[in-house]
């Protein structure tokens, strides 16, 4: 592989694409792949017009041409299993990879996935054939459109998800008398933001708080954009324009299945801990935070598994398949999935991590949101 075309790779992983699924019926099989590399192409023909790349090794290519029809479903946020199975992830082929979800089939014969956030139906009107891949140009004959959901994302090699902006004006419009908009770490949220929010009703029945949650670099950029007033975030990897001030520290602790022969331990130690199985939770700041903890003691994790989904990570550990590491102590010891996990002290962790609100520095908070912060302020002492 040339340097450029690695490099070329390398850059292309940085853009965020939804994640379709290309599905064809007809007289070459029934088939479907999935792909990112979609868009449109006109709306202003007699039938708007879509293209799909898709790799001419790949099982769909040629059905698609014979059959002349498929359809692009744009996958929700929780579908990434059908994202999995049709990039042949699980091993499933040919026609075993649909019975991985609901499908009906549109006006062309071609299938149409059951739930998707959108589903446009196509005649293939055009087939260019660039380097390895088929550029297929899809004219639509047909649109199948979700009632609600956001779009399942792709990005630096792994699934996120689209978030919902404010209606524009974003924090401006929001920072009035009757509303403000804030965002909230999505790892924490659950844990900290019903109590916070019951109490501020409570206190300021009058105000309306629009909440946003995401990942660290997600509500960051959103205070940065002015879509927000103020986001509750941790203090670490934040754009240096904003304003920081901590409100809670943190340390970080050991979830470990309740059979495991650390879970009676007072505490557990990082070296304890090195050589087991890690469940690691695949958010950007958690992932750099937990091996960070290990290599300041010359430890290298053993990451079997990763998943960017809290709950997800704990049910994990409560079904014995590993340990993790996590900072957010939910108030039971209880998984959604309803097994038990134990919680333990890192003795030798040494590197806390603090809640802290931030809001950008020209402007000032608005009296509702330093009456929000100071409401957390409170809840956590």
């Amino acid at each position: 592989m040339s340097e450029l075309r690695q490099a070329f790779l390398d850059g292309m992983s940085s853009v965020a694409t939804t994640v379709n699924v290309v599905a064809t019926d007809g007289p070459g099989g029934r088939a479907g792949v999935t792909v990112s590399a979609m868009s449109s192409v006109s709306a202003d023909t007699d039938k708007p017009v879509l293209l799909v790349c898709v790799n001419d090794l790949s099982a769909g290519a040629a059905p698609i041409i014979t059959n002349g029809v498929f359809t692009v479903n744009i996958l929700r946020d929780d579908q990434s299993f059908v994202s999995d199975t049709f990039a042949g992830r699980y091993g499933d082929k040919g026609e075993e990879k649909f019975a991985c979800a609901e499908w009906d089939s549109g006006v062309t014969g071609a299938p149409v996935l059951r739930g998707a956030l959108a589903s446009f139906d196509c005649h293939l009107v055009k087939d260019e054939v660039v380097g390895k891949h088929h550029v297929f140009f899809g004219e639509v004959q047909q649109v199948h459109l979700a009632e609600r959901g956001r779009a399942l994302i792709y990005a630096n090699r792994s699934y996120s998800t689209a978030l919902s902006l404010l209606p524009a004006g974003g924090a401006a419009a929001s920072a009035g008398a009757e509303r403000i908009a804030i965002a909230c770490l999505s790892s924490f949220a659950p844990l900290y933001l019903p109590a916070l929010l019951r109490r501020f009703h409570d206190e300021v029945p009058d105000i309306h708080i629009d909440v946003i949650e995401g990942d660290q670099a997600q509500c960051a950029h959103l205070v940065e954009a002015g879509e927000v007033e103020l986001a509750l975030v941790y203090d670490r990897d934040l754009p240096s324009l904003l304003a920081c001030e901590k409100l809670a520290e943190k340390w970080p602790h050991a979830v470990l299945p309740i059979e495991h022969a650390l879970a009676d331990r007072e505490s557990v130690t990082l070296a304890e801990l090195a050589e087991e199985p890690l469940i690691l939770l695949d958010q950007a700041l958690s992932r750099d935070y937990v091996h960070e903890l290990f290599s300041k003691h010359d430890l290298v994790p053993n990451v079997v598994m990763r998943s960017p989904s809290f709950e997800l990570v704990r049910s994990l550990v409560g079904n014995g398949l590993g340990y993790s590491i996590l900072v957010t102590e939910p108030a039971s010891d209880r998984t959604y999935d309803g097994n038990r996990v134990s919680t333990k002290p890192i003795a030798d962790a040494g590197l806390p991590i603090s809640i802290c609100v931030v809001h950008h520095p020209k402007n000032r908070l608005s009296p509702p949101a330093q009456e929000l912060v100071a409401l957390f302020r409170q809840l956590q002492s």
